[in-house]
Formats: C-alpha cells, structure tokens, sequence
C-alpha cells in the first residue's frame, strides 16, 4: 500500500488545476507524479478509476461493455467446432479410418467412410452454428442498447458497447443498468433509489440503495461535468452481495459499500432517474462473472456407452488380426493361379509374409470399419434434445397453474439419468414446504401467544390416534397473507391488559423497526404493499401492522410506525425512528440487529436471529425467562414451525459513540471488510435482555407426502438437507411420510448435556476434540446397532438424523466411511442446520463414496452448490429466486412433479435410450460380421463383400430413421400405469437393461444371422441362374445378402418394440423402400468413370428370378426365429417387471388420455363426445405388442363394445369372430 500513499496527495491537485490561476507553477511535479502513479502496477487485488476522465483510464487498458456470450467466432468456429466433434473418440476414429481409405492398402474406396463422417460431421457443426447464432443474435440486442453518457456538459445516446470505465451515465425509471455503476445521485429525496434485481437473482421484491451525501448534488449535466473523483475498489469478483471500495473526493474519503453499487442487469424503478459513475464493465461485472457454465455432467449411461465402444474395438482388432495372421499363412506360390510369381506388391509378396500380415491389418481395418456405429452419438443426441423439447418440457402434468410454469430442460444431456436414481438429496424449506410464511403464535415474556393448529400437529396426533378438536376462531381474526393468528389476547388492543405489557410494546417494536423491507403503494394498513428480501420478513411486518403497530414509510436514516393504543385505547400516533446503523443478516451471523433513537433520545439495539446465537449473547440473569423460552421454541419446532429470537439492549451515548467509530473504520477498510464489520458488531451485540421469540408456519407443498411415499416405492431412498432446527425437520419429515413410527431412527446431536458442558468452557481445541470424539462414539454404537437389525428377518426401516455441528466432524476423512456406511443402511436421512458448503459435501460422499447416481433438488441460493455437485440438479422456481434454476439441469414448479420426472420420463427415457445403443451395436455388429466371415473364402486378401455406396449409406440411410422412432416413441407401459407400479423403476436403478449380459445375447444374435445371412445366401445361390442361365456371381450375392440384412435389422426393430406406432411402420416401410429406390437407381446407371462397374444391372437380374423371392422372405424368417422363441421364453419364463404390468393390463385402454391432460372434463356437445370417444378408441396409435407381432386393432368392433356407434369397415369382418371371447371393457348399459 505504500505507493498508494505517494499517489494520493497528488490527486486533489490534478482535480482542480482546471480553476487555478497559475496552473504552469503546479503542473510539471503534479504530471510527473500522476504519470508515476499510472504506469504502475495496480495494487494487488485492487483498482483505481479516475470518474469522468478517460484519458487518465486509458494506460490501464480496462475491458470494453461488450459482451459475448458465443462459443464461437467467424474465425473460430470451423477448427474449434471440428476439435469439439474429434474430442469423441468413434469420430477421431472414423477420420482414422478416412485417412487410410485414401491409401492403396484400402479396399474400399475413400468415399465408403469419409461420406458418413462427413454427414455426422455436418449434422453436428449446423446445430452448433444455429445454437451460436442464436446466443450471437442476443448479444447483438444487448451490446446495442442505447444508453445516456455525459459528453461536454450534455447526454449523448450511445450504445452499451461503447461505454467505458470511468463514464458518468443516466439512466431512467425501468432503464437496466448498462454495467455496474456507483450510484452518485437521484431524483429521490435522501440520494435514494429502488431496484428490481430479477435478472440477478429472481428476486421480484425491490431493493433500497442510497447514493453517498458526498455525491448527492451531481444530478444536472452542469453538476455533473464537475465530478472529478478516484475510485479504489476491489478488482472485479463474482460476489452479488459484497463490494469494497473508498471514493476519495474533494480530499476526503468516502467508504463505498454495496448499498452504493448498481449492478449491470438490475432494473431501476419508482425513481425518475440516477445518475452513476461505471466502475466494472462487459465481461468484468459481476453478473457475466457470475454466468459461469454448469458443470459439464455425463450421464452413467453415456461413460458405459464408452466401455461398450472400446469393447468394439477390441473385437475389430482381434477380427483384423485373425485375418492378418490368415493372410500370412496363406500367401503362398503354389496357388500359381493367383500370379504371385514375380514383381508383385508388397502386400501379395510370399517372401514377405511378416510385411503382408502388417499391411493386410490395415486393410482390414478399413474394411470392417463400420463394426462402430458412427452415427449413433448424432442420433442419440438427436433423440435427447427432442425428448427433452418436445416430451419434458410440453407436459402438461408438469405444469404449475397458479403460477403458470411449465417444467424446463436446461440440458438434454442426462435424460436417461432421470431413471437411474437412486438417492435424492432435497431442501426443506421452499422444496418440500411452500416457502409461504405466516405469522402463527409467539412467544412473550414467557407466555404463549397463538391457538391455531399446524398441519404438522395434526399429522402428529393422526399418528398417535388423537383426535384433535378443532379450534373455534375468535370475532376479531384477521386473515391476511402472511398472518394466521388467532388470539384475543394480543389483538386491537388487548395487549394492554397483559401483566407483561411493556415487554409485549418492545415485541411489537422490534417487530416493526428491526427489518430491511420497503414498503409501496398508499400508506394505509389495507392498501399497503411490503416488498421484503425473505417471505419471513414480510410476515413478521405484517404481523407488527396486525398488532397496531404499523410500519408505513421508510428513508435511508428514518423508519415511520404508527403506533396504537400505546399510551391508552383507541390512540394511535405517528412515530418516527432514526436508524443509526444496521447490522446486516448473514449465514455466519444469523442474525440481524438496529440501532434506533427514540424521537425522546433513547438509544436502543433490536436484534433478532436463530436461538442458538441469541442465547449466547444475553445478559446474566432472567432464567426462569430464559428456560421458559427455551421450551416454548421446542415446543414451536415440534409443531413444525420457523422460530426467531428477539432480544433488546439499552445503549448509553458513550458506549454507542466509542463503538460507532469502531464501526466507521472496519466500514472503510478496504481489506477483509465483511470480517471486520462481524467483528464489531460482536462488541455491542452482547447483554441483550430476551423479549420472546416468533412462530412462522411455513406449510408443505400439496401432493409432497404422496410423492414421497411414491418415490420410496421405486426404490429411491430421500435425504432432507435442511438449516432449521433439528425438531422442525423431524417433524416436517414425519408429516411427509419420510419418517415413521415404524423406523428405528439414530439421532447423533450436539445438542447434548457433555457437549454443552465443554462448550461452557470456551476452549475451542478441547471442544473440537471432544465433538469429534463424540460424534466418532454415536456413529460406531449406531453402525453395530444397524448391522444387528439388518442381520434379522423382519428388521425396522432405519432412520438417520444428524446435526450440522456433528456433520462438520463426521466428515472428516478419517470418520467419513462410517458415516457413509450408516446412512447407505438407511431409508431416510435427515440433516439439519446445515450450511450449503455441508449440503455440496454430503451429495459429493453418495456420489464418489457410494458410486450411486444422486439427485438434488433445491429452491434457493444456498442450494446451488449441492444441485451442481449431484449427477441431475434439480431447480425448483419458487419464491426465492432464481439462481437454483440457473445452475439446475431441470427446472419445475413444485416437489410433486418429481414423480412424473422421473418414473415417468425418466424411466422411459433410460429405455428407449438403452433399446437404441443395443440395436445399433446389434446391426452394426451384423453387418460387419457377414464381410468377415466372407473374408475367410478370400484367403484373407481383403476382398470387400459389398460395394462401396452399400457400406457408406447403411448407417445413414437405410438403418438410420427407425432406431430414432423407437428413442422416441417406445413406451412400455402408459404414464399412469408408470406412477400406479413405482417398483418398475427399480430395473432402472440396478440398470437391468444396459449390462453387460444384455449386450452378450445381442452379439450371439448377431453371429447368429450373421451366418444365416452369409452362408445361406451364398450356398443357396451357388446352384442358382439368371434368366441367361448364367451362374450368380459375387455382386448378385452380396445385392442379395445386403437386401436379406436391410429387411431383417428393420424387421426385427419392430419385434423389440413395445408400442407400435403409425411412425414405427413410415421409418421401417420407408428404410427398407429407400433401399429398393437406392439400388434401383444405383445399379440402373453406369458411367465411365464407375469404380463399380459390376453392380451395372445386377436388381433387375435378381429380381427377375425366382430365387430372389423365396430367399427374401425364407432368410429374414430363419434369421429371426432364433429372436422370437427367445423373447417368447424370456416373456414366459423370465418376465422383466414390466412385461408383468403388461399382462396384468393387456386388454385396458391407454391410461394417460387427453381428458387428462387437457382437463376438460365432460363438457362436450353429443356431437363432440361422439367424435372423442372414436378417436380414443385402440387402434395402430400405440398397442403393447410383447414378443410377437399382434395384429392391429379395428375401430368399428371396439366401438360395438364400448357402446359408442362408428361406421364399418370392409376389413372388420374378419377379426370379428377371433375377438368375440375378449372381456368386454367399460360397456355402457
């Protein structure tokens, strides 16, 4: 800091050489000492900025306003998108492979591989390109803002781009905020101005920010050219909610905190403008700081797809090397018919067999390349992104009426995640409750306050079999959002009759001054509007306005009350507080304080905050308060309900002075400023004296505990993270059927009489030592305990509940494994008072300890770090922001949704997705294997099978689009049924249908008809003959077997299916048809420049055989027979969950109809309901078909059976007496 110092005394003389007189005598040491100044190194971890003056910003070279949130530029965009499509190791391959088709050792020629990768390729970059433009697009709108900057004592329009560090700018009411600004003045009284930080953080209630008196008159054009000041700042951070700064001015130093600062995407309201000085700009401010990118997440599904790819190499290699060695072994002169006699090339040299093994191996190479599926990453992404647009995001069970939202899939990455998990990791408050908070009962002087009933005593005494009677409501109830409280004895005056009537005024009191709301709108009790930072706040407000203690005005140093019946009934006067200073709430305080003067002088300090730190800081006497209090708040946790402590101290003038100029200094320091500020306020916040503490109710969600009870039936075990009291989160986890009376439950607590002992003590190493040991004691007992029960029979589900102090220790390495053991044995886990550095520690121990695929769902900031550590983090858009939303994977609207998530699409996503890997490695594998064994009847030459055209389009073309029906459209039982039989999710989580056994039966399968393909086509067509009466020869066999496996792949795509759609039967018909189309055309035409001359013809020749029609249909019916009697035995014998479900519903209609989902009810003309009840009647829409093809449905007999008259068909007549013996389902009478 030294050269701080040697800067600073010549600043003010440069700032005002413009009015000296003799400004030659000043100028030579003050320019040399600035230009020292300025060519210097910043000061580590700060920066200087001179307002108003670009030229002297200029040397420091500070970023521009633009902004650019693309991935690529014109120049980048081609070799970074092509290093993003090569970083997959199937198309760094594929390139391989390119490479050396182009050599003379390929076989094939170049086009064979290069054509599928370059479609791959070119599918890919065009969705990157469209992406980007898009993201360009946006940029381009922001950057292009126009915003008022003062130039020669006047607002000139620029636009953001243009703006730079140092700029005095104004901005009008709903104007955003260009960058992040020092506010400097506004048109408000008090240098104050509202802003609405949405764009920052969700938060739609305004926030109060108030310009420095130093600054307040630079308001007008004229003013405000004359502002000359230097900023000394932090450098530029990702921290919203901290700024640390000091403005020097006019020789003085101004502390800057973050009430002085406007951040870029902010919005200003209820002021006419302001006007600021731009500190950080573009990339540099805090909100684009804060655009970091979630976490790249890779779904399990996808790293085993990997393992799979790799296992395809190794079985092409071992497929080239046995052909390799062959081709050495083989090569030999005396098979003279072959011209292996003289100058032939190395790869045919007898004399070289060791050079021709190594040469044939790349040939090889080249010519089994198509065993990797080149096409499956572009058809896998393909089907996600269309799963996630059209399926996820569209459903209308997902959608949140009352606030209108619609779930949202922020990736598509991790759809088939969704039906893997096995743990969820939620929030309480806001995720399970509906974050909606009112004022319920309270605590004052030691007597309770508030006769309703909360939903969580009700579940208690349901469980213990109390009937509860309910509780008449008094005559003079309010009902008010945020206010729930029934008691004559506190309402329209009634307190005044209590024998603690003085403590219940400094209740209410603290109630209406110890707060940061703002209110709005007219300033009467009904009208008025509380905008607060927490729905807590609000209530506790609202409730002091209940009390007669009405809070209706606020400026930057007074807070108005209008007081009732204080000094007798039926008065009410005005009062105004002065707010001396305020204490700020923060996760490591938890709690708030303010220091007011009475308008008579007293000084007085109200703070409220979580019991824990209150008790801590109270003055010595009052126990029998103290103790009383104490049970009431065990008593509020109990009912489920949020509890605050209020606590009071009376300040002498010298106390307050002597600590004020402590608080002034840790306010200008500009290092570890938050730190310095706790500090001091630990000097006053001490010898509070207790006045009582509140209940807010904050009521579950609608559908949670069913959804619950749902999810544990799938398997799913659900931990609740929560920073409320342990007793609040028991019993918010009983009322959610999380926790019964049927479990054991472990509860490992520091809230114990040995752990309070030491603490008393205040030696902090003996009480670490002792919590530690402590807690390695509870987590060894428990551990036995729970092994003992698992070892029995009909053991109890296990419970854990576990505080955030003992948490803080059970993770500590050495003591990890225990806890991780404990809590995998339990059904539910607890954890209170956590904090989310603890929420992020616990997730990252299931998921890398127990390799479990985890789920977090959450609401608020504090969550944010557990939903990016989790496999899928969940965001729920409540009521406290967006920022859960921001770093999520998925977003929705309340915890209910979870089901349809994940048993619904989850679960079918993960099918499909598993159906769609298997058959590409299925038909790839079978292709390349019928080249293979035709390898052997070449002496391992190399010979290709197929012609080149045949090989590059098979994966594009001709197998391409009906895998992509089945990703999209295979449904293996209704979404209703999905959520009546959670337990099939189950297959999802032991991932029964991605393992390794599944892809062994495919492969046998593929050798299978690889062979029927190959050796029955080949040995059937050696006596065959075309019309001439020629013989067959190798082009007229392969067109042969090529077609047999087209026809075959297609084919048994439909066998594997369980709902067959109009769309399964347009992809197969229309892949086997652009085959015919394909070879029609291709072996019709002949050029000079034809590679392939001997294709030339060879359709029309087989075709105008006999031969050609029976082996048609004879070999894909051979071919797949093997399938069908397995998936007949393995339906039969060995059903998957299910196939069971199948049976069990085989003759209902399809559950999720479109009443439903539209939830129209019955209101509909006869006209209407007639044309509906058609429409759902069974038909090819979508009917389980299990192993075997079922035959189509007809309109007019289901009709018949459902009552409901529709036309006939010609084609009815036939399957009418075959369906005659099938129940009759939902006849109408």
């Amino acid at each position: 800091m030294v050269g701080w110092d040697r800067i600073r005394p010549s600043r003010p003389t440069r700032l005002g050489r413009g009015s000296d007189s003799n400004p030659r005598h000043e100028r030579i040491p003050s320019s040399r000492t600035v230009r020292l100044g300025r060519v210097q190194p910043q000061a580590p971890g700060h920066r200087t900025i001179y307002c108003n003056d670009r030229d002297a910003n200029l040397p420091v070279r500070f970023k521009g306003n633009s902004i650019s949130t693309t991935k690529y530029n014109f120049f980048t965009f081609l070799p970074k998108g092509l290093f993003e499509q090569f970083r997959r190791v199937a198309n760094l391959y594929f390139l391989t492979i390119s490479i050396l088709s182009t050599t003379p050792i390929s076989p094939v020629s170049p086009i064979t591989n290069v054509l599928p990768l370059s479609l791959v390729l070119l599918v890919s970059l065009i969705k990157e390109a469209f992406e980007d433009w898009k993201r360009f697009q946006n940029d381009m709108a922001i950057n292009n803002n126009p915003v008022e900057v003062l130039q020669d004592q006047r607002w000139e329009s620029i636009p953001w781009k243009k703006l730079q560090v140092g700029d005095i700018v104004r901005i009008k009411q709903d104007g955003f905020f260009p960058a992040d600004l020092l506010f400097l003045a506004s048109t408000n009284p008090d240098g104050v101005c509202y802003i609405e930080t949405a764009n920052l953080d969700g938060e739609t209630n305004l926030k109060i920010r108030k310009a420095s008196e130093k600054t307040w008159d630079y308001l007008t054009p004229e003013k405000a050219s004359e502002f000359k000041g230097e900023v000394q700042c932090e450098q530029p951070n990702n921290s919203l909610y901290t700024f640390t700064g000091n403005l020097i001015i006019q020789k003085q130093t101004v502390p800057l905190t973050p009430n002085q600062i406007l951040l870029r995407g902010c919005s200003l309201r209820n002021t006419e403008y302001v006007v600021g000085a731009v500190i950080f700009t573009g990339q540099e401010t805090k909100v684009m700081m804060n655009t970091m990118n979630v976490p790249s997440k890779r779904s399990t599904l996808e790293r085993k797809l990997d393992k799979l790819i790799l296992t395809l190499f190794a079985t092409l290699f071992a497929m080239c090397l046995i052909g390799a060695i062959g081709s050495g072994v083989f090569i030999d002169r005396k098979y003279y018919y072959l011209g292996l006699q003289e100058d032939v090339e190395n790869q045919f040299d007898p004399n070289k067999p060791f050079v021709v093994t190594i040469l044939t191996m790349f040939t090889l190479i080249t010519l089994y390349s198509t065993i990797i599926p080149i096409s499956l990453y572009v058809s896998i992404e393909m089907i996600k992104f269309i799963q996630c647009a059209q399926f996820i995001n569209k459903d209308l069970h997902m959608y949140h009426i009352e606030t209108n939202t619609p779930a949202l899939a922020r990736t598509s990455n991790l759809n088939e995640e969704l039906g893997q998990v096995e743990y969820i990791f939620s929030d309480k408050t806001g995720t399970l409750t509906r974050n909606l908070m009112e004022f319920f009962k309270c605590s004052i002087g030691g007597e309770v306050y508030g006769t309703g009933v909360t939903e969580i005593e009700r579940g208690i005494a349901e469980r213990d079999g109390i009937k509860l009677m309910e509780s008449k409501k008094s005559a003079n109830t309010v009902q008010e959002r945020g206010f729930n409280f029934d008691d004559a004895r506190l309402m329209r005056g009634a307190w005044r009759n209590e024998p603690n009537s003085d403590i219940c005024k400094e209740f209410f009191r603290c109630l209406a001054i110890c707060h940061t709301v703002l209110p709005e709108g007219v300033e009467s009790p009904e009208k008025i509007t509380y905008q607060a930072a927490s729905p807590d706040e609000a209530a506790l407000v609202t409730a002091a306005k209940n009390f007669g203690f009405f809070f209706y005005r606020r400026t930057p140093t007074m807070i108005f009350v209008r007081e009732s019946h204080v000094d007798k009934m039926g008065k009410i006067e005005d009062v105004s507080y002065e707010i001396l200073n305020v204490l700020e709430f923060n996760s490591t305080r938890k709690r708030q304080s303010v220091v007011c003067r009475y308008p008579d002088g007293r000084l007085v300090l109200y703070c409220k905050g979580a019991d824990t730190v209150i008790y801590e800081r109270l003055a010595v006497g009052n126990d029998d308060i103290k103790k009383v209090s104490r049970e009431h708040l065990e008593q509020f946790g109990a009912s489920g309900l949020r509890t605050l402590c209020l606590a009071y101290r009376d300040l002498s003038p010298d106390i307050y002075e002597s600590w004020n100029e402590k608080f002034i200094q840790a306010k200008s320091s500009l290092r570890d400023r938050e730190k310095k500020l706790d500090e001091v306020a630990e000097l006053i916040e001490q010898d509070l004296i207790l006045i009582g503490c509140t209940a807010i109710e904050d009521k579950l969600q609608e559908g949670v505990p069913t959804c619950i009870e749902t999810l544990a039936r799938a398997g799913i075990k659900i931990w609740v993270l929560t920073g409320d009291k342990m007793e609040t989160a028991i019993n918010i986890a009983y009322a959610c059927n999380l926790i019964n009376n049927e479990m054991k439950q472990f509860i490992i607590s520091s809230e114990t009489d040995a752990i309070r002992e030491v603490e008393s003590r205040g030696d902090q190493v003996e009480i670490a030592r002792f919590i530690k040991e402590e807690v390695k004691k509870e987590l060894k007992r428990c551990l036995e305990e729970a092994q003992t029960y698992l070892h029995t029979v009909s053991g109890p589900k296990l419970a854990l509940v576990i505080d955030g102090k003992c948490l803080m220790y059970a993770l500590d390495p050495s003591l990890r494994v225990m806890l991780l053991n404990l809590s995998l044995n339990c059904c539910s886990v607890v954890c209170c008072r956590v904090s989310p550095l603890q929420k992020a520690q616990v997730t990252s121990l299931v998921k890398k300890g127990a390799r479990k695929i985890t789920l977090s769902i959450g609401d608020g900031a504090n969550d944010v770090s557990m939903i990016q550590a989790a496999h899928v983090g969940i965001g729920i858009s409540g009521q406290e922001g967006m920022q859960a939303v921001m770093a999520s994977d998925f977003a929705i609207a309340q915890f209910r949704f979870l089901t349809d998530l994940l048993l619904v699409h989850g679960r079918w996503s993960y099918l499909r997705l598993c159906k769609v890997i298997t058959y590409f490695f299925y038909k790839n594998l079978t292709f390349t294997l019928t080249q293979f064994w035709f390898t052997f009847q070449t002496g391992f030459s190399g010979q290709r099978f197929y012609d080149d055209w045949f090989q590059s389009l098979y994966n594009v073309i001709f197998t391409a689009l009906p895998v992509i029906m089945v990703g999209l459209f295979d449904k293996d039982v209704s979404a209703s049924l999905s959520k009546k039989y959670p337990e099939i999710y189950r297959e999802g989580i032991r991932n029964v249908f991605f393992k390794w056994r599944v892809v062994a039966v495919w492969a046998f399968f593929s050798v299978y008809q690889s062979l029927i393909f190959y050796y029955f086509v080949t040995t059937s067509s050696s006596g065959a003959h075309n019309s001439s009466g020629k013989v067959f020869g190798l082009w007229d066999v392969s067109t042969m077997a090529f077609t047999c496996v087209v026809v075959t792949v297609n084919l048994r795509l439909l066998l594997m299916c369980n709902s067959i759609t109009r769309w399964h039967y347009i992809s197969v018909g229309g892949s086997i048809l652009a085959w015919f189309c394909f070879i029609f055309l291709y072996s019709g035409i002949m050029t000079t420049y034809d590679r392939q001359e001997n294709v030339y013809f060879v359709i029309y020749v087989l075709m105008s055989t006999f031969y050609f029609y029976v082996t048609i249909i004879l070999v894909p019916v051979v071919a797949l027979l093997c399938d069908f009697i397995y998936q007949g035995v393995q339906r039969w014998f060995f059903p998957y969950d299910y196939q069971i479900v199948q049976e069990i519903h085989r003759h209902e209609p399809e559950g999720r109809t479109r009443t439903e989902l539209l939830e129209i009810g019955n209101e509909l003309t006869p006209h209407e309901a007639r044309s509906y009840a058609i429409a759902q009647l069974p038909r090819e829409l979508s009917k389980h078909t299990g192993f075997a093809f079922d035959s189509p449905g007809y309109e007019s007999f289901f009709a018949s059976q459902l009552g409901v008259y529709a036309p006939q068909k010609a084609w009815d007549v036939a399957r009418r007496a075959s369906m005659k013996s099938r129940p009759k389902i939902g006849q109408k009478k």
